[in-house]
């Protein structure tokens, strides 16, 4: 399975802008540039599409460890916050804060499959850069 997106860019870095379209074309030129990065300008910005992946893969990992385990979550709600550090250019972190609903899980075993998300969603395996997760169990 392959997946791709494309960028085009014009201009220098600050003043320029870019677009992105992704196979699905749920992004379709779809706006990004220096502000919509490093300020708050109208567009996306690859950390932002980062902690959308990140978020959306380790969520997925965690329903099917809860199926793999006999469970099925009512709902579970992942936010990923990505740290950018500019003055290194590097992404730092990227946090996950999960708040999950699963009927006749006890926290044991809910840290133990989230920990597993955590550790084996392939966006976490790609992501060379500290990962934490805050989680409760509601």
């Amino acid at each position: 399975m392959k997946r791709n997106a494309t960028a085009v860019w014009q201009g220098s870095i600050k003043e320029g802008s870019g677009k992105l379209t992704t196979q699905s074309t749920t992004l379709s030129d779809t706006q990004y540039s220096f502000n919509s990065r490093f300020a708050e300008g109208v567009g996306t910005n690859p950390e932002e599409l980062i902690a959308a992946a990140h978020a959306g893969c380790f969520t997925m990992k965690l329903s099917a460890n809860l199926a793999e385990a006999g469970f099925t979550a009512d709902k579970l709600e992942t936010k990923c916050e990505i740290n950018l550090d500019p003055s290194k250019g590097e992404i730092v972190e990227s946090h996950l804060t999960l708040t999950a609903s699963v009927p006749d899980l006890s926290q044991e075993k809910f840290d133990e499959l989230v920990a597993d998300a955590e550790k084996n969603c392939p966006i976490s395996k790609l992501l060379n850069t500290s990962i934490t997760v805050d989680a409760t169990l509601a």
